[in-house]
């Protein structure tokens, strides 16, 4: 069998659902102490779901770890690449060893891989998945387009998922800690452009202490802003007043349409001699 190199044949270790027999032919697999084993200090993802580690724990004691953990060595131990949630639940479960892959990789592609293992996973949380895709943009120099193609998602996935970091870091880090979803996270980002940052974050507060409903932070975000509408409010009579006085003048229908950088002003005539009659009014001859 050809060796493949680079990252992927990374991706090819990381993602694929091999059995442990068929890994073993390979000879990629070793079983080492789990006390040698420790995480990377870099990893993208911070936050671990204690109930779901249980949970996998559970069928880890009873089952095995059927998954190897890939890892690096890093002295006379090994440093996790992906797998910390299996080494996690392992720990838990009581296990003395664990199977484990070693790679021979550098620092940046150990992180790029575990960003994109990380990025992969359907549980990520939105956070940290907007601030994975922002890593491999800013770090690593991809586009949104090789982001998705790496990642199995399309470029407008990928895009739509990192504005959510328009929003203050104290409203993300309500997300990340659970206090309020991603999608109380996504129905704010409209009042971004209407809202203060200090009372954006104390609606995310009052969100997270009452546990107020998406749809209704989506339907606030749909209200026309007070002083837009009453600005609007205040032209529409000044405009309707122009346009009387300008009928009652020129002895027609007129009509004034305002735009942001200007407007028109839309003047009637009835046949050609009125015309001719409006241009005498007008001075323009």
């Amino acid at each position: 069998m050809k060796k493949q190199t680079g990252l992927g044949r990374g991706l090819e270790d990381l993602f694929a659902e091999n059995s442990l027999d068929i890994a073993a032919e390979e000879g990629q697999i070793i079983y080492v102490p789990i006390s040698d084993v420790e995480p990377n200090r870099e990893q993208p993802r911070k936050h671990f779901d204690k109930e779901k580690i249980a949970e996998l724990s559970s069928s880890i004691a009873e089952h095995g770890l059927i998954q190897p953990i890939t890892v690096r060595k890093n002295g006379e131990r090994y440093r996790i690449v992906s797998g910390e949630r299996r080494w996690r639940a392992s720990r838990m479960a009581g296990l003395k060893e664990v199977p484990v892959i070693i790679r021979e990789i550098d620092d940046k592609t150990a992180l790029e891989l575990a960003l994109i293992e990380n990025l992969q996973r359907e549980d990520l949380n939105a956070v940290e998945e907007a601030r994975g895709y922002k890593t491999l943009a800013e770090d690593y120099s991809l586009t949104q387009e090789q982001i998705a193609k790496r990642v199995g998602k399309s470029r407008p996935a990928v895009a739509n998922a990192m504005r959510i970091l328009a929003l203050p870091d104290e409203i993300l880090d309500l997300v990340l800690t659970g206090k309020i979803s991603s999608g109380h996270a996504r129905a704010l980002l409209p009042l971004t452009e209407r809202y203060t940052k200090e009372k954006l974050i104390a609606l995310a507060k009052e969100i997270a202490e009452k546990d107020i409903p998406v749809r209704k932070i989506e339907n606030l975000a749909k209200l026309p802003d007070k002083k837009t509408a009453k600005t609007e409010r205040k032209n529409d009579i000044y405009y309707a007043e122009i346009e009387d006085g300008l009928s009652r003048r020129l002895g027609r229908k007129t009509k004034i349409a305002p735009s942001k950088k200007g407007g028109t002003i839309i003047i009637e005539y009835y046949d050609e001699d009125d015309f001719n009659t409006l241009i005498e009014m007008l001075e323009i001859k």
